[in-house]
């Protein structure tokens, strides 16, 4: 049985329903049940609406039908004159019911489904655009459809606002579950170290120093001494003389006022025993007496690339300043380059060169 019938039938049960008046009663009330409905679901639209309403009152018309009796069908009868004579209409069509007719030879009685106003209690929907036509009501102003939407769009709002926050509340477990925000010493990991600056490297301390074994062990490549000059090119505001005191002979560089380095020659050869492999570089220096600096190095070996800027502090005492780099294996065309900036505030300090040397680890 349909819902809305079974509806109907249950309340008639409670009342007498052969009177009519109780009868209009239970359908109003089924009614003013759709609309409560048909209000509460803010989704429904009007065209939906209204098809359920004509669903029910078709329904109601049903079953009023129940209630009216059965009449003849109204047809014409012709007497032996040729003079047409019609049957009064029976009490039911005077009701306003609708005649249904016979559909076969047999059938002589029909059924009458009574019409079933739509009851619409006043501002419960909004009708239809062929209804407003019809009726010449006025159209419904937009801010009652604007009202209905806004009243759906804080929903979207909250629900997209909750997924928001779950997603960053299940990141945010995982994070911790991974141990994300925890340090390597926290996972007991040792240390990294700090990656170098590809464009300057700065030793404020001077650089690392070898080992005397370790020293000795390594097969030094000589790269530049005193005892040739000649590998050495200053610009024209920059000095470079070799000089001799009780540490030794030296050559003391000193920039000129513009920041230009002086450059030692790094000779093919000896690019071409490097290349591909790690190359250890060490510049044997000090600064001049009671001038303490800070000393620049760039490289430029051609093919194999560079070795970036280092800086280091620079003290009055002889000390060994390291760098090294990974070459590539490729075969260098030319001579390279070591530029030496004896002091990088530009002060006119000076750089004592002992030695320029380089090794390699297979």
């Amino acid at each position: 049985m349909d819902p809305i019938e079974k509806a109907i039938r249950n309340a008639f049960e409670k009342g007498n329903p052969d009177d009519r008046a109780f009868r209009e009663r239970v359908y109003r009330s089924a009614f003013a049940a759709l609309d409560r409905a048909l209000l509460a679901n803010p989704n429904v639209t009007v065209e939906v609406a209204m098809k359920r309403r004509k669903s029910m009152q078709a329904k109601i018309a049903e079953i009023e039908s129940e209630f009216l009796p059965a009449v003849q069908d109204i047809a014409p009868e012709v007497d032996l004159d040729g003079e047409m004579d019609e049957r009064a209409p029976s009490p039911a069509s005077q009701l306003g019911g609708r005649v249904e007719p016979s559909l076969g030879d047999d059938a002589s009685r029909s059924r009458v489904l009574p019409v079933v106003p739509d009851i619409i209690p006043e501002g419960s929907l909004p009708p239809s655009p062929e209804e407003r036509v019809l009726a010449g009501s006025p159209q419904v102003a937009p801010e009652r459809d604007k009202r209905r939407i806004g009243r759906r769009l804080p929903l979207t709002a909250i629900f997209f606002g909750v997924t928001i926050l779950a997603l960053i509340g299940i990141g945010l477990w995982w994070a911790l579950q991974s141990n994300a925000f925890k340090t390597g010493e926290q996972l007991g990991q040792p240390p990294v170290q700090t990656p170098t600056v590809s464009d300057e490297d700065y030793e404020p301390e001077g650089a690392p120093k070898l080992s005397g074994e370790e020293a000795q062990n390594r097969n030094w490549i000589n790269v530049f001494s005193p005892d040739n000059p000649a590998q050495v090119a200053t610009p024209s505001d920059a000095k470079a003389e070799v000089m001799k005191d009780d540490s030794g002979s030296f050559l003391r560089v000193t920039s000129g006022a513009s920041g230009s380095a002086v450059s030692f020659d790094v000779g093919q050869g000896i690019l071409e025993q490097i290349a591909g492999k790690k190359a250890v570089f060490d510049i044997i220096a000090r600064a001049e007496d009671g001038k303490e600096t800070q000393m620049s190095v760039d490289c430029n070996f051609g093919e194999l690339g560079d070795c970036g800027r280092k800086r280091y502090a620079v003290g009055n005492e002889r000390n060994e300043y390291l760098f090294d780099v990974q070459l590539p294996s490729s075969r260098p065309g030319a001579a390279g380059t070591i530029a030496i900036n004896s002091d990088f505030d530009k002060q006119g300090k000076s750089v004592d060169i002992y030695e320029i040397r380089v090794s390699v680890t297979e």
